[in-house]
């Protein structure tokens, strides 16, 4: 704090200073002190308070083009207000149906409208008793929370009995629980609410001007209505992008904004970096014209974490072809969540033992699993007037 007090040493040749001057002194330097450390702490509240508004499209825009040591610093200042530093959430994602989606994203092998190109082999329903052995190997190996896609458009009457027990089991092992399934409807968001879902995925993947690009089968809106659904059933909703489609700054900038449009950001946001799968429309177009440089997806990363303080921001797709370093750079500019595993759905991902590694020599520690409490009913004894919360039945 050099250069705030004017506190002097006592001068050999200042003999005419009496006591009271000396005590005025001494009263005034500890006023100004007082009044330096107060100044400090309402800066601080109000940095943490600016953090946690919504920032204007220009503003977006302006974090965009900061100097990239200065947007990181300012990203990971924002994100130890918010979490604990260097605590990382640890998810496992697994196919629970694999294959012939009627929807036509560009960038997706899963797209029936791409088999032939793909050559991805379709794949049905997994057994419960093997997805629920997938969640114990998965929480074996340190994951909090197990995260389950179908390709599907939307799940069918009779897919919730399935995926609802799918919930029930999975969260009995003591594991957060995730979903994507495409599509919900009020109903089936209610359903999976009251099976005990913590966490439904259904990404934007872009902005809204640019999505005519990505895919035609779904609009923008429609994706917009289903993480309503969620919300509004009381389901921390997960919802996030793919850079690299050959979208400009703007599109990103525009998507973020949309986030920030929701009533509340989603509580878990991935930010991928795309996987350019040969025979995809969109892959076949990146691997020819060339990918987006890592920085500007880390860059975006640490966007996302300034602009959306308290949600979790999770490395997802194309982190397997990372460098150490480049990985450390994503964890500073405040990604705190990652997936486990050597596969996503149907691509690669970076291998278990590589993340253990690398999670030590950051010195990295593992979240613990917090499951959404069960489901209770306020209970009025008529007779003695006594109020109590029941659990209601699984």
């Amino acid at each position: 704090m050099a250069g705030l007090l004017n506190i002097s040493e006592p001068n050999a040749n200042n003999h005419n200073h009496n006591h009271t001057d000396t005590t005025l002194n001494n009263k005034n330097a500890s006023h100004d002190f007082l009044a330096t450390l107060a100044t400090l702490a309402t800066d601080a509240t109000n940095t943490k308070q600016q953090a946690a508004s919504k920032h204007s499209r220009e503003q977006i825009a302006q974090l965009f083009d900061l100097p990239l040591m200065d947007l990181l610093l300012q990203a990971q200042t924002i994100h130890r207000q918010h979490f604990t530093a260097n605590e990382v959430q640890i998810s496992t994602l697994l196919s629970i149906k694999t294959g012939n989606c009627p929807e036509d994203c560009g960038y997706c092998s899963q797209s029936g409208h791409h088999r032939d190109t793909t050559k991805l082999q379709a794949e049905k329903r997994i057994e419960v008793d093997k997805v629920i052995a997938a969640a114990k190997r998965a929480k074996a190996t340190g994951s909090s929370r197990f995260c389950m896609g179908a390709a599907w458009k939307h799940p069918s009457a009779k897919d919730m009995p399935y995926v609802v027990e799918l919930v029930k089991e999975v969260k009995a092992l003591g594991l957060e629980t995730c979903m994507t399934l495409g599509m919900l409807d009020t109903d089936q968001a209610a359903q999976l609410a009251d099976a005990g879902l913590d966490y439904y995925n259904h990404n934007l993947d872009t902005s809204r001007s640019y999505y005519q690009q990505v895919v035609s089968t779904r609009s923008y809106d429609e994706r917009l209505d289903t993480i309503a659904n969620v919300r509004n059933s009381g389901i921390n909703v997960c919802s996030g992008n793919i850079v690299g489609m050959g979208e400009s700054r703007d599109d990103r900038i525009d998507w973020v904004h949309e986030l920030l449009k929701m009533p509340k950001a989603p509580e878990s946001i991935p930010v991928n970096l795309l996987v350019p799968i040969q025979g995809t429309p969109i892959g076949d177009k990146v691997l020819a014209e060339g990918q987006l440089p890592v920085l500007e997806w880390i860059r975006t990363i640490a966007v996302t974490r300034i602009c959306c303080p308290s949600s979790y921001v999770r490395l997802s797709a194309g982190r397997e072809s990372l460098s150490d370093s480049e990985q450390a750079l994503a964890f500073m500019a405040g990604a705190n969540s990652f997936f486990y595993g050597d596969k996503l759905l149907t691509t690669g991902n970076a291998s278990q033992s590589g993340d253990d590694r690398l999670m030590r020599e950051l010195g990295l520690t593992k979240q613990f699993a917090a499951p959404r409490a069960p489901k209770q009913v306020p209970v009025l004894d008529a007779m003695s007037g006594h109020q109590s919360q029941v659990v209601l039945a699984e």
